[in-house]
């Protein structure tokens, strides 16, 4: 198949940048709910199978957070789990379980939480909710063969189960997805959206062609679009041709180590992510989500949340609680405040800038300074507009690390001890205790 790609010839790499991007993205820029970088989410591992138990596990993860004064946050569920009280018939439970008193059960308890449900645009075949689709011919709703007479819909796999997949491309299909998350909406009051399951290409999973709307990766855009419709606060699992749209871009998880399929792999995909245009992300989980068990590493914790904490927002799959001792608590309460009332503010004031200039407000050090070759070798460190310069730990018992300062112009204080630094330079073995991440001022700010 032949390529067609363009050269771009510039004389350094930010200035080839700022060229691409203004070639690239000709749409405006949207901000997404902002209120959302404020609030850590958590996400709640509930292995049951039915809504009751479902809110009985809310309710307990609910208080345990409280019990631990780790203030307000989201809870977030995942597909089954959403799909379990959705569909639950809260009245018909309510008759069949009398001798629970009613205020244990109450769904008014779960619209009293601030949730954040995940839907996808999958669709079980062995649900009734498929089987009376079928009934109404409604068969086009979901994606199928363009060759088939009867446009059966086409099979895949969802986790684990056989299912079909939305046809986005259908504005009925649209339309049917759009009235089933309104209704969740009422149902469960809930505020923040995760779409997941928008990769891949179903046609070529069947050897076939796609439509021309479809080629490739298009489906991921028009899900992306459709997460924009259902408000700001929606979350996508991928993006594509989709950075100017306003919702947040969940981060490919990452093992819980110290390599770069882990900790080390946080900065450099940062730098990607902002550098794409697409600002607003949900870091991986503190201490990495791709074991099925909890982190049990307490340093990798520490370390992974004093990154995440400059970052736009803090998640957690493992809770604090079951990874250490009372240090972790603490510190985690701590890092919480630190990224709502410090970084936060400073992401929420280059996030502007973003949206009138398209400038990445997560930046690599050679973006203040283009044509000093030392920062194309930095991975360890980035900058948040070019203010502030964080450099965690990132190596297993370290508690030093070398540090570079960008730009030979600029002096960059420590906020911590008030040491000024000249940029241009490199300081060796600088002290970072565990509990510590160095970050600096420049001076000019």
């Amino acid at each position: 198949m032949p390529l067609q790609y363009t050269v771009c010839v510039s004389r350094n790499m930010k200035t080839v940048h700022q060229e691409v991007e203004s070639q690239l993205l000709q749409q405006p820029r949207a901000l997404p709910n902002t209120n959302i970088l404020r609030l850590p989410f958590w996400k709640m591992l509930a292995n049951v199978d039915s809504a009751a138990k479902v809110e009985r596990e809310l309710r307990i993860f609910f208080s345990r957070l409280k019990r631990h004064d780790l203030g307000e946050g989201v809870i977030s569920i995942d597909e089954h789990s959403t799909l379990l009280i959705s569909d639950m018939d809260h009245d018909s439970f309510f008759g069949r379980k009398k001798h629970i008193a009613r205020e244990i059960w109450d769904l008014p308890f779960v619209k009293l939480l601030n949730i954040s449900i995940t839907l996808s645009p999958y669709t079980s075949v062995d649900t009734s909710q498929f089987q009376s689709l079928l009934q109404e011919g409604k068969e086009n709703i979901w994606l199928s063969s363009q060759r088939d007479a009867y446009q059966a819909p086409l099979l895949t796999k969802w986790k684990g189960k056989f299912s079909v997949k939305l046809n986005i491309t259908n504005h009925i299909a649209v339309s049917w997805f759009l009235d089933r998350v309104n209704k969740c909406q009422e149902k469960l009051g809930m505020e923040y959206i995760t779409l997941e399951g928008g990769e891949g290409n179903l046609f070529t999973e069947h050897g076939l062609n796609a439509p021309k709307i479809l080629v490739g990766d298009e489906y991921i855009g028009l899900l992306a679009a459709l997460a924009s419709r259902i408000g700001k606060s929606s979350i996508m699992t991928a993006g594509t041709r989709s950075s100017h749209l306003p919702v947040f871009v969940r981060m490919t998880p990452l093992e819980s180590d110290w390599s770069y399929s882990g900790l080390k792999g946080i900065i450099p995909s940062v730098l990607h992510y902002s550098l794409l245009g697409y600002n607003f992300f949900i870091p991986d989980a503190v201490g990495g989500s791709l074991s099925n068990e909890f982190v049990t590493d307490e340093e990798l914790f520490i370390r992974w949340l004093e990154i995440v904490t400059f970052l736009p927002v803090i998640s957690f799959r493992t809770p604090p609680w079951v990874c250490g001792e009372d240090m972790v608590l603490n510190l985690t309460r701590t890092y919480i405040t630190k990224h709502r009332e410090f970084v936060v503010p400073l992401i929420i004031k280059y996030a502007d800038e973003w949206a009138s200039m398209g400038t990445p407000i997560f930046r690599p050090l050679w973006w203040i300074s283009p044509d000093d070759p030392t920062t194309y070798t930095i991975d360890d460190e980035f900058l948040i507009g070019n203010e502030l310069l964080v450099a965690p730990v990132t190596e297993r018992g370290a508690v030093q690390r070398n540090i570079y300062f960008p730009g030979s112009e600029y002096q960059w204080i420590d906020t911590s001890n008030a040491r000024v630094f000249d940029g241009g330079t490199q300081v060796d073995s600088y002290p970072v205790a565990l509990e510590e991440v160095a970050v600096f001022r420049r001076l000019d700010f």
